[in-house]
């Protein structure tokens, strides 16, 4: 299939309109059969559960064309799982794991020639999400649902190569002991909204959560978990239950440890060592890795030894091999790739 005619170098990472998407409805207590759609448009209740109490949940995966022209996605059993357990939080019908990724390869397939050419450092953005969609004026769970899950051309995060970035340490608190900072709801990412608008008019890329109990310990940012590199080597990612588990995050430690020998350690990361560690970064699914230079905290700043002009040489060893694998440079573990056929 011929690709479209987009000028690949100068997507930014944003929403494209793209051929046809995947819809599904729960009502009655079951699921349809799904369907696909060239309607990229939703039509629902003005009191719709999603409207009145934000039942939602979302994932976001990538699609990529390998160096031998294979189309493929990355790891989209671990999106299935954890979209089942945000569901399962939020009182949401769970739908169903393998119709999950059977949906993440109809949309991809349909929209092949939306998959960005290999080398480009673009690829296709996936994104699964759910939400309640009858009228609920009671605070209740909905009794129907739609999910759907389209696709989307996307740049690379970073133009011109991954720049070391700023953070600052946020008076705000992303998410409680007990509460959903562990699921992939829209409810943590409107809260985190009004703290990173604040950060970016201040003069930051983003924010460092602390744990909302004692805010001694690191947690993640709005939207990526934390990696930090100790001098001596070690890959160490903070451990908590009210930090998403990331799906980059994971594939990270697995390739520290089983492709570059390295040591990794989840544990509670205290604030008071970071500013020991040689290096960190920010892991997620739109950067892989995010270097992170300097972090500010209420007028003192912790500089990291690896400096704001480059990733820190561990950092980038991850970066690149995980990406490697990505693009079927480096061969991947088993069930790590999925080919669209």
């Amino acid at each position: 299939m011929a690709k479209q005619n987009i000028d690949w170098s100068s997507l930014g990472f944003g929403y494209m309109v793209t051929g046809e998407r995947f819809v599904s409805n729960f009502k009655d207590g079951k699921w349809d059969d799904g369907v696909m759609t060239t309607d990229a448009t939703v039509t629902m209740s003005e009191c719709a559960g999603v409207l009145q109490y934000a039942q939602t949940v979302f994932e976001g995966l990538k699609a990529y064309e390998t160096c031998d022209g294979k189309i493929v996605v990355f790891r989209p059993d671990l999106n299935a799982s954890r979209f089942k357990d945000s569901c399962e939080r939020l009182e949401m019908p769970v739908y169903p794991e393998e119709k999950f990724i059977e949906a993440v390869k109809k949309v991809v397939k349909a929209n092949a020639d939306f998959v960005p050419p290999y080398g480009t450092g673009a690829t296709l953005y996936l994104r699964p999400y759910m939400f309640g969609s009858n009228p609920v004026i009671g605070v209740k769970p909905a009794d129907e649902y739609q999910f759907r899950l389209f696709a989307t051309p996307v740049g690379p995060y970073f133009k011109g190569g991954a720049k070391p970035i700023t953070i600052k340490v946020c008076d705000f608190d992303r998410a409680a002991p007990h509460g959903t900072g562990h699921i992939k709801a829209g409810l943590n990412y409107a809260m985190s909204l009004h703290a990173i608008v604040t950060a970016h008019k201040e003069g930051f890329d983003e924010n460092m959560y602390l744990d909302a109990a004692t805010r001694t310990k690191v947690e993640e940012t709005g939207g990526a978990n934390f990696l930090f590199v100790t001098k001596d080597g070690k890959i160490v990612t903070p451990k908590s239950n009210s930090i998403l588990p990331s799906i980059t995050r994971r594939s990270l430690m697995y390739v520290a440890e089983h492709y570059l020998g390295l040591e990794v350690e989840q544990r509670e990361v205290y604030f008071d060592e970071v500013k020991d560690f040689a290096e960190c970064g920010l892991c997620g699914t739109a950067a892989v890795i995010s270097p992170v230079g300097k972090i500010y905290d209420h007028g003192k700043e912790i500089c990291f030894p690896s400096g704001m002009e480059e990733m820190g040489p561990v950092t980038k060893k991850l970066y690149d091999t995980l990406t490697g694998i990505q693009m079927g440079k480096i061969e991947a573990p088993e069930g790590w790739i999925q080919v669209i056929e």
